[in-house]
């Protein structure tokens, strides 16, 4: 797979380790973790996507997402999703349930950015539901 077949400058990297917590295939390349700041490039097969998750954290943490190439869908519990392409960029609080990946028809890739933070971690909870995840265009 080229850059250009799943619309990204960065490697693909290698199937996620995280695998169990997406519905499809993902890839995780880790870019750096300099001073505790993991920054990872993470691509995601047409129709990937990862479930609902809360990252925690004190006194700083969350994530941040920059959309690298294809398209994608972003959303917080309780809101309506959000259409994702190169470019957009998601800053997402801490304690904030939600879920990103690919569109039905598009490869998606986004830099992921851990906030440092005390006390941070990420929960994983349940897979984004085929019926919700249907009524995406």
């Amino acid at each position: 797979m080229n850059e250009l077949e799943y619309g990204t400058i960065f490697e693909k990297g290698v199937p996620n380790p995280f695998g169990e917590y997406f519905s499809g295939q993902s890839y995780l390349a880790m870019l750096t973790q300099l001073n505790g700041v993991g920054v990872a490039n993470v691509t995601f097969e047409p129709a990937c996507r990862n479930n609902w998750h809360i990252h925690h954290g004190d006194k700083g943490g969350g994530q941040i997402l920059l959309v690298t190439g294809g398209r994608g869908w972003y959303q917080e519990w309780g809101k309506d999703a959000q259409e994702l392409h190169a470019g957009d960029v998601v800053a997402i609080p801490v304690d904030v349930k939600h879920w990103h990946g690919a569109a039905k028809d598009s490869w998606f890739a986004h830099i992921a950015i851990e906030v440092p933070g005390e006390n941070t971690s990420n929960e994983w909870l349940e897979p984004v539901s085929e019926e919700e995840y249907g009524k995406l265009k």
